[in-house]
């Protein structure tokens, strides 16, 4: 019997897609946040079959309006198998927001998964760049797409050029980007180019190293 509590789910794509793309939300907001339906708007009209879901606190906080900081990283891993395990009839991209990608990351060899999609990964703490979260990621199997903001406070370019990364993960940098992926005014972008610079990276990474076996 599991120990996650029921799982509801967001959808956009077609219900026939070959290929699903599973997204979880960051610490802060839900899977309904305006960049997650950004996100997954964009990969629907892309083809994929798109699911989100929120981890335990985030479903509790909807039904009692009470914010409360997020479950201990076993509980969302065990939540991240259990989405994994409901839809194994075809292939599945694992990942997410911040936080929600971290955690897919931490189970994806695991797991078997087709690939994996981090938005924005939090490579450490903003301020405490000596704190990093990387460990697991010089191992990592998994094909994996990671989109950074280049003003990103979780992890810039000068410092995740120094990480030792594995092979398997492929780095987009997004123009003038912080942790959502929003420019500077003055940069001469906006943020919905900068969200359809994502959605892109993403299809092409899907599309080239997870399509389904035929």
């Amino acid at each position: 019997m599991s120990s996650v509590p029921p799982i509801k789910y967001l959808w956009n794509g077609p219900t026939e897609a070959p290929l699903r793309i599973a997204l979880a939300h960051g610490a802060g907001n839900g899977m309904d946040s305006e960049f997650m339906n950004a996100i997954a708007r964009g990969l629907g009209d892309k083809g994929f079959r798109v699911l989100r879901f929120e981890f335990p606190y985030m479903a509790r906080r909807r039904i009692t309006g009470k914010k409360a900081g997020p479950d201990r990283a076993p509980v969302m891993q065990e939540t991240w198998r259990e989405v994994i395990r409901e839809f194994d009839d075809r292939p599945l991209v694992i990942g997410g927001k911040s936080m929600g990608g971290r955690i897919a990351s931490m189970i994806a060899d695991e797991m078997s998964v087709a690939g994996l999609v981090c938005l924005g990964f939090p490579f450490h703490p903003p301020g405490k760049p000596e704190k990093l979260r990387t460990e697991h990621l010089a191992k990592l199997q998994t094909p994996c797409l990671i989109c950074q903001g280049e003003r990103d406070t979780f992890g810039k370019p000068e410092e995740v050029s120094r990480y030792v990364l594995s092979d398997a993960i492929n780095l987009v940098w997004i123009e003038d980007g912080d942790h959502s992926f929003k420019p500077r005014k003055r940069s001469g972008r906006n943020e919905t180019q900068n969200i359809e610079l994502v959605i892109e990276a993403i299809s092409n990474f899907a599309s080239a190293n997870c399509r389904p076996e035929i």
